[in-house]
């Protein structure tokens, strides 16, 4: 038995958790024991699934670049294959791979594994799970770690086949085979990407085989693409598109060698970003208007769902430049793409779930949030305008952005979190409404949104709760100078009142 908290391990859909010794406070609770028993856990949960024995099933297993990665693979990979479980060992791979060989011919795996820990720092690691059906849900994850924690694995006499694949080559054909059909260029079919400069920026994640694999039979120029090598130590900049440093940096390389688009993952491939050829960054507000731009061209008059953050100017390219609807919903990918599953079971046609972050689910690829086929779609429309001398940019030439746009995060100090910060949101609920000049925004699906009208504000807010850690994150947008201060000046007033909520002002 193995003497930890095993429930601790759970963060939301999947399993996270400290792998490494070296940043103080943190104890290491991710060992290569533990992550055997999750993978056998993860075998027999599997076995249920499927109702079939453990010897009749097939496992791919695939890693980042993270410096645990190896050796948590490495036991995680004996330990399934003692319950007689045919194991593929796919070594560096991205998340939506793994996906992706549980449904691809000649492989069909019965589920998949993936050790990652997205983009947190280099000391973490953790475990994603698929089947045909998809990303595992939280329920699921608990089940595992239920079956972890009790330990009672059954001893199998004839230990299953290990076998190394190398799928990361048969999933980027994936992406080759359909910039070339979609493309469908006259006169280079084979090398549609010809006379264009693409740079990828992989943060020395587990995204460096889209420079070589993808772009590079297609005929791209990828001069000048940057951290393709995997380094577990990120020596350049954190993999995520969301760190200010690092678009910086994929900005500055796309101005430098002149390109014509730039491309960045974040650690295991399932989120993107992208820079225009004056090195502007397209992440955020201006993907989601891009992708979906795209998309209601494909799909006219289709629901795109976002998370909570996305700010107004998005909702009215969508809806009236775009003649699309937009669905504001909850944060989290898994909250977005279920949203987008629901909507379409109920009759409502929706081809894309996205958040903010980068994670972008379309109908078209299993709902799979996927940075690589993001960026894909991306790519495939930049060669078909160029076809007709036309930029990708424009096509996101009337999104309004705001003036100011900032993020708090108040940090509640107080033992049941959950409790304060629901009570938190529900006196600024009374206190909004009781102002003149502050309107609560209507079918809000977490925390509190609220447009404010005064004359030097000019826009809206959202309080909400975090789904995992004490803080309440505060959003403000607004389209006057100034305009994020004065109305985080009035939401000071108000907070000062919540004696175990700290923030800086």
């Amino acid at each position: 038995m193995i003497n930890i908290n095993w429930q601790k391990l759970q963060n939301g859909s999947d399993i996270r958790g400290v792998a490494l010794k070296g940043v103080e406070g943190e104890e290491v609770n991710l060992t290569p024991d533990v992550v055997a028993f999750i993978g056998k856990a993860f075998s027999l949960w599997l076995s249920q699934q499927k109702q079939k024995p453990t010897s009749e099933l097939i496992i791919s297993i695939g890693r980042d670049s993270r410096l645990s990665g190896e050796t948590l693979m490495t036991s995680c990979i004996n330990a399934i294959g003692n319950l007689g479980v045919t194991v593929y060992d796919f070594a560096m791979a991205s998340t939506p791979a793994m996906f992706m060989s549980t449904i691809t011919d000649d492989y069909i795996c019965d589920g998949a594994i993936m050790l990652t820990a997205s983009h947190l720092p280099f000391n973490r690691n953790g475990l994603k799970f698929f089947t045909d059906k998809g990303g595992l849900q939280k329920q699921d994850i608990t089940e595992i770690l239920t079956i972890a924690e009790k330990g009672e694995f059954p001893t199998v006499e004839e230990k299953g086949n290990i076998e190394k694949r190398d799928f990361m080559s048969v999933y980027a054909n994936q992406f080759v085979t359909k910039i070339r059909e979609s493309v469908n260029h006259p006169d280079n079919y084979e090398t549609p990407l010809q006379g264009l400069k693409i740079i990828v920026d992989a943060g020395n994640g587990a995204g460096g085989f889209y420079a070589t694999k993808v772009l590079l039979p297609l005929g791209a120029d990828i001069e000048g693409s940057q951290f393709l090598n995997p380094d577990g130590n990120f020596p350049n900049h954190i993999p995520n598109p969301e760190n200010k440093e690092a678009m910086e940096s994929i900005s500055q390389a796309v101005i430098n060698h002149q390109a014509d688009f730039g491309i960045i993952f974040d650690t295991d491939v399932d989120r993107s970003a992208a820079v225009d050829s004056q090195g502007k960054e397209l992440n955020r507000n201006k993907l989601i208007a891009l992708i979906s731009a795209i998309i209601l061209k494909e799909h006219p008059q289709s629901t795109i769902v976002t998370d909570s953050i996305t700010s107004e100017g998005l909702t009215q390219f969508i809806e009236e430049e775009l003649k699309g609807k937009h669905h504001r919903f909850k944060r989290g990918y898994k909250n977005v793409i279920n949203e987008a599953l629901r909507l379409n079971q109920e009759g409502v046609e929706s081809w894309l779930a996205i958040e903010t972050s980068g994670h972008a689910a379309l109908k078209e690829n299993y709902f799979l949030d996927d940075g690589a086929y993001l960026v894909t779609k991306l790519l495939i429309e930049l060669a078909k305008l160029k076809l007709d001398n036309q930029n990708l940019i424009d096509l996101i030439s009337k999104l309004k952005e705001p003036v100011e746009s900032e993020e708090f995060r108040l940090i509640i100090t107080a033992e049941k979190f959950k409790d304060y910060g629901s009570k938190i949101i529900e006196k600024l609920t009374e206190f909004s409404a009781s102002q003149s000049d502050w309107n609560i925004i209507p079918n809000n699906y977490e925390g509190i949104r609220v447009s404010c009208q005064n004359e030097s504000e000019k826009g809206w807010f959202l309080l909400r709760l975090s789904l995992h850690d004490p803080v309440l994150p505060l959003n403000i947008e607004t389209n006057i100078e100034g305009g994020v201060d004065k109305i985080a000046n009035r939401l000071w007033t108000f907070f000062d009142q919540f004696k175990q909520l700290n923030y800086n002002h």
